[in-house]
């Protein structure tokens, strides 16, 4: 593992930062982080709310609780493990990510090694040779469960009873390790077909007070730490109660809607990916919660669908991807006179712009909370709460 070293403000100093290019305020003190974001929200949302002080970390490394590592050989020949550097598919090798979990860039370090002795190649985009391309690592915060996927060219993997052997010799913390057959030139890491290797194919984490299921595709915060916080606002800032009907559209695998369902009389989750569906589904049963119902559908399209049957909510969460939300996802939300929207945004562009939207056709925006879930990068999250503006 790459040494740790500090400088003279007692903070963590990246070896490739500059080539990576991930971590683009790792250079930063964490104080001087949280003020660019800060002000970086204020001036694209101040003109819609009050914004209140941005929530950091009290240990802004290692949180990270999905790790994904890229395989490649050098102009040496020799196998190196990393990420891409920005805006190309040259790898860039590292040993230790300062924002990954350690146990999982530890795991990539092995099989990195042990290749070489199983005489296994890494995958050639350019000539579509070779068989290992991506290793994949989940880690549940408060189980310790960890789950290894490991993303090969070839239905066939030599020796691969005795790989997963010598692994788990090593680390013997791993819970699972799973398969994954990608065969398509696609800058997708995953493919559609999985194979369990070693444990039940998944792992669980508890969020919340929530135990949730998290598979290979899941969608689930990397963030744990501050996806508590994060959630716990969303829910004190929509101030629910037992008569309220919630949608929480683009749920994922539920984990939003899923804590909600104890204040509230009845929830409908929607969410596009099947597999993660599935899941919230699961999830729902894991937690014995029956006021909960899932459906398989594009968010948009379903919002359509119950405005034409003339059904209603007295909540929206929407947790939309960094694109944000849609035009028709938002004209139906309206059409369906929420009394209140609670809009939780990974990217404060497309938020300031969904915001103006749904502002121009009847709602205010009332507080918007910044939470730092990407500590040293510079993405940050928010949670706005939008009321209806009562003729």
């Amino acid at each position: 593992m790459q040494e740790e070293k500090r400088n003279f403000s007692n903070k963590l100093i990246c070896p490739v930062s500059a080539k990576c290019g991930g971590c683009q305020l790792q250079n930063y003190s964490y104080e001087k982080q949280l003020e660019e974001k800060q002000s970086k929200i204020n001036m694209l949302l101040d003109k819609y709310c009050k914004v209140e002080n941005i929530i950091g970390m009290e240990n802004p490394y290692y949180y990270r609780n999905k790790v994904h590592a890229v395989f490649d050989t050098d102009k040496k020949g020799n196998v190196i493990s990393g990420v891409y550097e920005a805006g190309s598919h040259r790898v860039v090798s590292i040993d230790s990510c300062l924002i990954e979990d350690q146990r999982a860039d530890s795991i990539i370090v092995t099989i990195r090694g042990m290749l070489k002795s199983f005489k296994i190649r890494t995958y050639n985009e350019d000539t579509g040779v070779g068989l290992l391309r991506h290793v994949l690592i989940r880690t549940g915060y408060k189980s310790g469960e960890i789950m290894v996927v490991l993303v090969i060219a070839s239905h066939i993997f030599p020796s691969k009873n005795n790989f997963i052997k010598a692994l788990l010799k090593v680390h013997t913390e791993i819970t699972t390790i799973v398969m994954n057959v990608n065969n398509r030139k696609t800058s997708m890491v995953l493919g559609e077909k999985e194979q369990v290797l070693y444990g039940k194919g998944f792992i669980e984490d508890t969020l919340c007070g929530k135990v949730f299921r998290i598979s290979p595709k899941s969608f689930y915060q990397v963030n744990a730490v501050q996806t508590e916080v994060l959630y716990g606002k969303a829910i004190e800032l929509a101030e629910l109660n037992k008569n309220e009907t919630v949608i929480d559209a683009y749920c994922g695998i539920g984990t939003i809607g899923i804590i909600a369902s104890d204040h509230v009389k009845k929830v409908i989750g929607v969410e596009l990916n099947r597999d993660a569906v599935k899941d919230a589904v699961i999830n729902a049963k894991r937690n014995n919660i029956r006021n909960i119902y899932f459906y398989n559908q594009d968010a948009g399209e379903f919002m359509n669908q119950i405005t034409a049957e003339k059904q209603s909510a007295d909540v929206v969460f929407l947790d939309p991807p960094r694109s944000g939300s849609t035009e028709q996802f938002l004209d139906s939300m309206i059409s369906i006179n929420p009394k209140k929207v609670v809009y939780i945004s990974c990217n404060p562009e497309t938020l300031e712009r969904d915001l103006a939207y749904i502002v121009k056709r009847g709602y205010e925006a009332k507080k918007a909370i910044p939470v730092d879930m990407f500590p040293g990068t510079e993405h940050v999250e928010c949670v706005v709460l939008m009321s209806r503006v009562e003729k």
